[in-house]
């Protein structure tokens, strides 16, 4: 590549392992380097709206998570970032990135996953879950397995026993694939784990759990996937085909493709579900409301009820108009309505009460005789037969 120029794309200031991120003609590295460069991108934008919800949101229990939500994200960033050591060439430098960052970014995800899965199994059977700060060394616990099981392989095969003749910027690079499979065993565990550890909360009782397990199913799931894809394509894949130049793509693109899975599936459902109400939860019950509030609804349906000849007021509790009593067809003794009530609960009629409901015209005749035409016309004959005879007398 020195002796016949730059590639199509790269300027001649541009150093040939930094080829693969210019190159023109191998879109690989250019496709690669700008799907990884947005996924650093949306993941710092994530963690910045993760860190704003945060005083939004409500739910003592899901605050909890925020924390490995967050170590999610950072894990992620890196993922995308360790995208760019795959695609350079192979110099002591991005060797020892891909050996040791690998495993740690991917253990540091899938353990923030682990953690999320007990901790739905505990809320599950226990109804209440652990603090979010034991959750967190939980995960940084798991997370510094890898970091030493790494540590020590890099120790083992590149300081303590280099190959002989070998050139010192050349050590780091000096592995076999399936050395690089071996020293990522402890990370496929915590894969399963975060697969089998979510598999009870599908089944709890509020739906917004059985959301987040679900989603930490799916995202292992797809992880899972591409790791038997990736693993058999670096193995054995590429050489039986016979083009071992595939193995810098490979692992490129399953870095990329898993990061994205992360943020995708699991990182914007539980932002997006962070401030948002639950319908599971029922309202709460005021104790201190004694009497139910009637809505407008029912008011107007119940004055719609009432026919129209009737006339609606307002009943007032200090003075209500009701009708008198219905004479009884048997005799009832004074003492049998007795109820052991006070005086003022008896009902006692009134003249008010009398005239506001009104009398018939009998009643009326009855309680009030009126002057007749009849008896007006007899006093006229009688005055009229008084004033003949005294004029006959005088006469």
């Amino acid at each position: 590549m020195a002796l016949t120029g730059p590639p199509k794309g790269c300027g001649s200031s541009i150093g040939s392992i930094y080829y693969n991120l210019c190159d023109l003609t191998a879109v690989w590295g250019v496709v690669v380097e700008a799907i990884a460069a947005t996924g650093v991108v949306t993941s710092f934008v994530l963690f910045v709206i993760l860190m704003a919800c945060l005083p939004l949101v409500t739910d003592k229990k899901r605050k909890g998570m925020v924390a490995l939500q967050a170590g999610v994200l950072v894990f992620t960033l890196g993922l995308f970032g360790l995208a760019f050591a795959f695609v350079v060439g192979r110099y002591s430098t991005s060797c020892v990135a891909r050996r040791f960052l690998f495993g740690v970014l991917f253990s540091g995800c899938l353990a923030c996953l682990v953690m999320h899965g007990l901790w739905l199994i505990l809320l599950q059977r226990r109804g209440r879950a652990p603090r979010s700060w034991m959750l967190c060394l939980g995960a940084l616990g798991l997370w510094l397995v890898e970091i030493i099981i790494n540590t020590e392989w890099l120790l083992i095969t590149v300081v303590r026993n280099p190959p002989s003749g070998a050139d010192a910027s050349e050590l780091s690079c000096n592995f076999a694939n399936q050395d690089f499979v071996m020293a990522l065993i402890y990370v496929m565990v915590l894969l399963l784990a975060a697969v089998l550890m979510v598999v009870p909360s599908l089944t709890h009782k509020h739906k917004r759990w059985r959301r987040d397990g679900a989603f930490i199913l799916v995202s292992g799931l797809f992880t899972a996937a591409i790791w038997v894809a990736w693993i058999s394509m670096y193995v054995g894949g590429n050489r039986a085909v016979g083009d071992v130049s595939w193995d810098d793509p490979t692992m490129a693109v399953a870095v990329v493709v898993n990061a994205w899975v992360f943020l995708l599936l699991y990182s914007v459902p539980e932002i997006c579900l962070l401030t948002q109400q639950d319908p599971d939860l029922e309202p709460p019950h005021d104790s201190d409301h004694i009497y139910p509030t009637r809505s407008l609804v029912f008011d107007n349906i119940h004055k719609e009820q009432v026919p129209p000849h009737q006339t609606v007021y307002m009943e007032n509790k200090a003075f209500t108009m009701e009708e008198p009593p219905t004479v009884p067809s048997k005799p009832v003794s004074p003492y049998g309505a007795y109820n052991g009530q006070l005086r003022s609960c008896v009902y006692q009629p009134t003249e008010i009460a009398l005239i506001a409901k009104g009398l018939t015209k009998m009643d009326q005749d009855t309680m009030m005789r009126r002057a007749s035409a009849a008896s007006l016309n007899a006093g006229e004959s009688s005055s009229g037969s008084l004033d003949r005879s005294a004029g006959s007398l005088a006469s």
